[in-house]
């Protein structure tokens, strides 16, 4: 039997943080539009029809988790993807729902996104 390799407790917590922080419909739909760069949080609350306060929190859980950067002009605040790279987690977590069984498919699965993406990384 081959051994595992150990993962200290703190750093999967840390990761289960960053997957709890993408675990909401609007969050992922922002995460989507900031792929095409940064965008203010008035587009962004347009973007998943929701009120400045609803989508200030889930800003901020993502900042927190290490997903998002903002930058302040003004009245204004804008937010970009920290690491890019996330968008690629995305991908797999498509690849999985391509795969899984119709019977194990969630029920709110939707096979595409409302927001088209550039199909370059």
């Amino acid at each position: 039997m081959t051994k595992l390799p150990a993962i200290p407790a703190g750093q999967l917590n840390r990761r289960a943080g960053v997957i709890k922080a993408l675990a909401h419909p609007s969050r992922l739909r922002i995460v989507l539009a900031l792929e095409r760069g940064e965008r203010c949080v008035c587009e962004l609350r347009q973007l998943v029809k929701a009120d400045v306060s609803t989508v200030s929190k889930h800003l901020a859980l993502m900042k927190r988790a290490g997903l998002l950067d903002e930058r302040k002009a003004g009245l204004y605040v804008y937010y970009r993807l920290r690491v890019p790279c996330i968008l690629r987690f995305l991908d797999c977590v498509d690849a999985v729902l391509e795969h899984a069984p119709p019977a194990t498919r969630p029920r709110h699965y939707v096979k595409k996104s409302p927001i088209k993406r550039r199909t370059t990384r």
